[in-house]
C-alpha cells in the first residue's frame, strides 16, 4: 500500500474536499431556483474557498517543516 507523505499531497487532501464543498455549496441553491438571497450564496462560497487555500497552505507549511527523524 503506498503512503501518502509527500507535502504537496496531504495538502491536497486537506483542501480539495473544501473546493468541491464551495462548489457544490454554490451549484446546488443555484440549479435548484430556491429563493435564496444570491449574496448569501456568493459570500458563503468566497469564505469556503479562502478557507480550502488556508487549510492547504496550512498543511503543506506543516508537513514540509517536519523533522525526518
Amino acid at each position: 500500500m503506498r503512503k501518502f507523505t509527500g507535502a504537496r499531497t496531504i495538502a491536497a487532501m486537506f483542501g480539495l474536499p473544501l473546493v468541491a464543498l464551495a462548489i457544490i455549496f454554490f451549484v446546488v441553491p443555484t440549479a435548484q431556483g430556491l429563493t435564496v438571497d444570491y449574496n448569501d450564496v456568493a459570500a458563503g462560497t468566497t469564505m469556503l474557498l479562502f478557507l480550502s487555500v488556508a487549510m492547504a497552505i496550512m498543511a503543506y507549511v506543516l508537513v514540509a517543516g517536519r523533522s525526518n527523524e
